[in-house]
């Protein structure tokens, strides 16, 4: 079977992506529907911050071609306030938020984790059983929501379709090949994350998919990739696509994963303070030859280093996750 790689961006919403990614009269309402023609696949980042509503999740599915993908970024609720602990009902909670109204375009879930957190096996390993690998499995698991939800739940699943977990650590304690083990137990993926040497960066393929998120090369969330940083990460997807791993790969475990002849890969630019990620994806995105049928861009500002994003401005106290990121 081709391996199926999606290259995009972290969220789609950001001022100062106006008249420069999104054209100078492009109404607000149709930033999505823009988005998602110029590129295969976004990750919803408004699901961290807070449970959406069915209605959001029926709204971009409607506003999306019917190739597109979203993968969702869990609730910190879970992973950041009750760090594992008693998360049975909140689990149950945000599989009912409306996950599932996404149907076939429901993608890979992230779980992301704050440097504080440590990683304690026992725990972690409760927390990985209670994620559902399918549909039917997720709507099971939501069918326990409790009366928080009530009047905005989703509980519907069309058909049975495969889920997909993927678990980013910013915590040194996760290096060990316990942890590995754990995630290839439950087929999670681990995140291979580019934090511009701020957290760990490890290579493990622990899924029969690969995650990647591309926070920015040199500075955290503001800088752009160069020609030649493309070039090896497109070496990289391409390697892992065909169900390889590169020769220098950055690993926690040596024991070999799994094998398989390929690997759906999901990649992510969130390096969006000044405008690269949507840029630097399509150049990603080229470099494997996968630019057909999306909508042409106007490049005129690529390169241009673009007005400051005052939200996720680095260490900014107006941005939520800057507190989290303190812990």
């Amino acid at each position: 079977m081709k391996p199926n790689i999606r290259i995009g961006i972290s969220g789609w919403r950001y001022p100062p992506w106006r008249k420069v990614f999104y054209p100078e009269k492009l109404a607000q309402k149709n930033e999505l529907s823009f988005a998602s023609r110029a590129l295969p696949t976004i990750e919803i980042n408004g699901s961290f911050y807070a449970l959406q509503r069915p209605s959001s999740y029926q709204q971009w599915y409607a506003h999306t071609p019917d190739s597109f993908v979203f993968s969702i970024k869990a609730t910190r609720y879970i992973t950041h306030i009750l760090r594992l602990r008693e998360i049975e009902t909140p689990m149950a909670n945000f599989f009912a938020s409306g996950l599932l109204a996404l149907k076939e375009k429901l993608g890979p879930i992230l779980w992301q984790f704050p440097p504080s957190f440590r990683f304690d096996a026992g725990e972690f390993e409760h927390f990985l059983s209670l994620l559902p690998h399918d549909t039917e499995a997720a709507e099971k698991l939501a069918q326990q929501r409790d009366d928080n939800m009530k009047g905005r739940e989703y509980l519907n699943t069309d058909c049975k379709r495969p889920l997909m977990h993927a678990v980013e650590i910013r915590n040194k304690s996760f290096e060990t090949a316990e942890f590995t083990q754990l995630l290839r137990k439950y087929n999670t993926a681990l995140v291979i994350a580019d934090t511009a040497g701020k957290w760990p960066y490890r290579e493990d393929l622990t899924a029969d998919f690969v995650y990647v998120r591309l926070h920015g090369a040199e500075e955290l969330y503001a800088s752009g990739y160069t020609d030649q940083a493309l070039d090896r990460w497109a070496a990289r997807i391409k390697a892992w696509s065909e169900g390889k791993q590169p020769r220098d790969a950055q690993l926690i475990s040596t024991a070999k994963p799994a094998a398989r002849q390929s690997r759906d890969v999901y990649c992510y630019f969130d390096n969006d303070i000044k405008v690269k990620a949507p840029f630097d994806a399509r150049k990603l995105l080229r470099r494997l030859d996968l630019e057909s049928g999306l909508a042409e861009l106007d490049w005129s500002h690529a390169d241009e280093p673009g007005e400051l994003n005052p939200v996720k401005a680095k260490g900014h106290k107006t941005d939520p996750e800057y507190y989290f990121n303190l812990q």
